[in-house]
């Protein structure tokens, strides 16, 4: 077969092989939700987002539900363009060119990386408490604790997910029903026993409910809100996975936007709801149950769920948390395996990740790879961080904030040429990803120069400088080293061989045959 590289560039998208009309509207937002994951994400970064604002924390959540909804819009006006699994990389080279294309792809793939690692660390932790619970073996949980058996469990956790990955998208999307819709319940049922323990008089704190808490333009200062807000998109991320689905999807112009707005419209609810029970409940203050004690900042469910729920009603929280990490564990893997699969499609990545396997129709070597790496990542971290949790949190929101905003900004420049030709075009393709993207990039230079001080994260660092600094930012500039030694080893790539600025429409089935 002639390669690719080798052939005149038609300046369009590629089919890669992967398993066509899969995915509806509703299982595309199921997938989105389970990537989000809300019951490991509300655990881990409640206590993070309190200790920075307190009683903001739901207008943290708006606050940092508007820069995603707007980029959201974005993300649906360039799918419906140029419906593409490699999302924020393909579209970011098709607007800026292969440079910042190629350090888009970057970002977004660390990213996933970050919070595979961090998944799986909770996956592991509510394993082991959950464990714990149902023999009453309190020294079964403290396992979790042991670097040693942690790090080892992660790892079996991260094969286990890989290889499920490796199965094919319908194998995905069934085993997302169960533990998405399971979550999703629970999570209910403790709110509402939330709030009746409040209108009983016998919750700890027993606040009252104050609108104010919505309100992010009062009571906060710049550099907490801005690590509210980094914390919030993080509770956010997960929600584009939806638009790497495009190829697989039933409608690959129309379903993944809608089920991309679907999923993060659902995930803002549920999180306020959430919010505001467990603040009514068990207040902000530092000792006890409060949600700003050190103590429980890192898994607040586990603090709460048999407070709120009782002991059995309880363990069912403990098996939600632990089913959101495995569920999301397992579609994490969904954007990183599809995002490789492009940039080795077109190039930019070694080709050897733009295989598809034949039977299962998925990217089973990119997402092996995914796998490997994380589990590296997550053994490094853990060695050099206390609370790796906490430091992965924080470094996730600067690389959201890159890939995201620069896809934002992608939006606009893409259709620069039909932004004013209609009312419409003006909202959905220039105000709404304009304002998104300068959201986005705000955060984004502000959160680097916060990562630099050890304080804002575990405390661990590297020359004195914070080690959030280096997962964050410098992940990032390790990115623009490897980027420039991919341009000496597959010039292809980068001189607009592969992907260009043209046509946005799909080529045909000779270009499936000719990249196999």
């Amino acid at each position: 077969m002639t390669d690719q590289a080798e052939r005149p560039a038609s300046g369009g998208l590629v089919a890669k092989g992967l398993a066509p009309g899969k995915i509806g509207t509703f299982s595309g937002a199921v997938i989105g939700i389970s990537c989000v994951a809300p019951g490991y994400t509300l655990t881990a970064s409640i206590g993070l987002i309190v200790a920075a604002v307190g009683l903001k924390m739901p207008a943290i959540f708006i606050a940092g539900f508007v820069p995603m909804f707007l980029t959201a819009y974005a993300y649906r006006e360039l799918n419906s363009e140029s419906p593409d699994c490699g999302a924020s990389f393909t579209w970011s080279t098709k607007a800026f060119g292969p440079y910042v294309g190629w350090m888009c792809g970057w970002g977004m793939v660390m990213a996933t990386i970050v919070v595979l690692s961090n998944l799986a660390a909770i996956a592991v932790e509510f394993f082991y408490l959950f464990l714990a619970r149902v023999f009453d073996a309190p020294a079964i949980g403290d396992l979790a604790d042991n670097k040693a058996v942690n790090i080892a469990t992660t790892l079996v956790f991260l094969a286990l997910a890989t290889w499920i990955s490796g199965r094919g998208i319908t194998t995905s999307q069934r085993i997302q029903f169960v533990l998405v819709g399971f979550q999703m319940v629970v999570l209910l049922v403790f709110v509402v026993a939330a709030f009746v323990h409040v209108a009983s008089g016998s919750a700890p704190a027993g606040l009252a409910f104050d609108p104010s808490w919505f309100n992010p333009f009062s009571g906060l200062a710049l550099g907490a809100f801005v690590v509210g807000v980094t914390g919030s998109i993080f509770a956010f991320w997960g929600w584009d996975t939806c638009l790497t689905l495009g190829e697989e999807s039933k409608d690959p112009k129309k379903t993944p936007g809608r089920a991309g707005l679907l999923c993060v419209v659902s995930i803002l609810v549920t999180y306020l709801l959430v919010a505001v029970a467990v603040m009514m409940y068990a207040g902000v203050g530092e000792e006890g149950l409060g949600l700003g004690n050190p103590d429980n900042s890192e898994n607040v469910f586990g603090a709460l769920a048999e407070p709120v729920l009782g002991h059995w009603a309880g363990l069912m929280l403990f098996l939600a948390v632990f089913a959101s990490s495995v569920a999301s564990l397992q579609t994490t893997f969904l954007p990183a395996a599809r995002t490789m699969l492009a940039m080795g499609a077109y190039r930019a990545f070694p080709r050897k990740l733009a295989e598809v396997n034949p039977r299962f129709l998925v990217p089973t070597y990119a997402t092996v790879v995914a796998g490997v790496v994380t589990a590296v990542f997550y053994t490094v971290v853990s060695l050099l961080s206390e609370r790796a949790l906490l430091d992965t949190i924080a470094a996730l929101g600067i690389m959201i904030c890159w890939y995201y905003g620069i896809t934002a900004f992608a939006c606009v420049w893409y259709f620069r040429h039909e932004l004013f030709t209609s009312a419409r075009n003006v909202v959905f393709k220039f105000l709404f990803p304009l304002l998104g993207g300068i959201m986005l990039a705000t955060v984004f230079v502000i959160s680097v120069g916060e990562s630099m001080d050890p304080d804002n994260g575990s405390g661990a660092s590297i020359g004195g400088i914070g080690l959030v600094f280096f997962m964050g930012f410098g992940v990032l500039l390790l990115g623009a080293v490897l980027m420039l030694i991919m341009r000496l080893r597959q010039p292809d790539f980068f001189l607009g061989r592969t992907l260009t600025r043209d046509t946005p429409a799909l080529s045909g089935e000779a270009d499936v045959a000719a990249q196999r």
